[in-house]
């Protein structure tokens, strides 16, 4: 062969070859969030009000395209579906539904009891005082009874009870508690059961990685088992900080959950680069602190600094995710982009966050591909 057709040759060897490479990395661009979780765990996100109604058209493109599970971010919740004692108001919950339904989604409903975002008249008489204990059983179930024998069979996964536990360990003084006693907890998971005896069932709370609230969450559920009552999972709510909580105390929560034989749930993640006024880094929503310029440093973009770090941190969860995707049955981020965030109003009102994995544009922040890379380089749990 002369010295012409071998340099002919090879430089197609050439190009084939960087034709085959480019070919390779476009279908490795390709692939979703689903796409690489798929066989692990189920991939959520939370929807609001716009997005359910439709008008949020950009961020439900981004919902349908990388997601295969859906949560209800508000309108599930009692003050907003059960207005009244005689009221219920089902329009956003048959919509959000509907939606997940259509687009063959893993529907989670959030959540049946909570201290928080309740509606006032289900602790009180026409006069104002609290009313006996088996006057809040009894709405406890006609409530519980109603929101999820609505959707029986259509949602797949309840939060049930949410944030009874506090950082101690002990259980929240709540209405619930003071009226009811701790076993509003059990009531709850059995009517729950009881409206939909497919659903699965889950204990939903923040801080898990606290060892306290671990402990205390523990020695609730195993008395719960021990009473028969079914509970399927638990989730650990993921709201997290560029330095808190550690990452080997969540995962220490992480198994000792799995431990007690029920599946984990990483049910609200996001992560947030602002500041924590007061060293606070809880989840509580009625906690409020007053803006201050300095607890808002980012309000153009990241530092590349911030940002490095804000991809690390995300990536080195994730890993830990799928490190353990033998108990994990579902990762769910808190909202689908940075400008819907609870995290820009919360502790501190007016603040400008960058908590999630799509930015205010709807676009994947370059931390995207790094986890679906590590997804893909995963293999499935046995």
């Amino acid at each position: 062969m002369g010295r012409h057709w071998i340099v002919v040759l090879a430089t197609l060897l050439t190009f084939v070859a960087c034709h085959s490479t480019s070919q390779k990395q476009n279908s490795n661009d390709a692939v979703t969030l689903k796409d690489a979780f798929k066989g692990k765990f189920y991939i959520g996100t939370a929807l609001n009000a716009r997005q359910i109604m439709g008008i949020d058209s950009q961020a439900i493109r981004v919902v349908k395209k990388q997601f295969n599970s859906i949560v209800a971010e508000n309108c599930m919740k009692s003050g907003l579906i059960h207005p009244k004692e005689n009221k219920f108001n089902f329009t956003l919950a048959d919509k959000f539904v509907e939606f997940g339904e259509k687009n063959h989604m893993f529907i989670v409903g959030h959540t049946l009891i909570w201290h928080s975002q309740a509606p006032r008249w289900f602790f009180v008489d026409d006069q104002g005082n609290d009313v006996s204990r088996d006057v809040l059983i009894a709405r406890m179930k006609k409530h519980i009874s109603t929101v999820v024998g609505r959707y029986k069979g259509r949602v797949k996964g309840w939060d049930v009870v949410n944030e009874a536990v506090l950082d101690d360990g002990s259980l929240r003084k709540s209405k619930f508690y003071q009226i009811i006693g701790p076993d509003f907890i059990k009531l709850a998971f059995e009517f729950a059961h009881e409206a939909d005896p497919n659903a699965e069932l889950y204990y939903n709370d923040y801080s898990m990685a606290n060892p306290q609230k671990r402990e205390g969450v523990i020695r609730m559920v195993k008395v719960l088992q021990s009473e028969g009552v079914r509970i399927d999972g638990i989730g650990m709510q993921g709201h997290i900080g560029l330095t808190h909580p550690d990452i080997d105390e969540f995962e220490k929560s992480l198994e000792a959950f799995a431990g007690l034989g029920v599946k984990i749930n990483i049910s609200e993640l996001d992560i947030s680069v602002l500041p924590n006024p007061h060293f606070h880094t809880g989840a509580n929503v009625s906690d409020n602190f007053k803006y201050e310029k300095e607890l808002n440093p980012y309000t153009e973009a990241l530092p590349d600094s911030v940002s490095k770090a804000f991809n690390q941190r995300y990536l080195d969860f994730f890993k830990l995710f799928l490190k353990h995707q033998d108990v994990t049955e579902r990762v769910t981020l808190w909202g689908v982009n940075d400008g819907q965030s609870w995290k820009n109003n919360w502790p501190v009102r007016g603040r400008t966050d960058y908590p999630l994995l799509f930015d205010r544009n709807n676009q994947p922040k370059p931390v995207v591909k790094e986890i679906i890379d590590a997804a893909m380089n995963n293999p499935k749990a046995d």
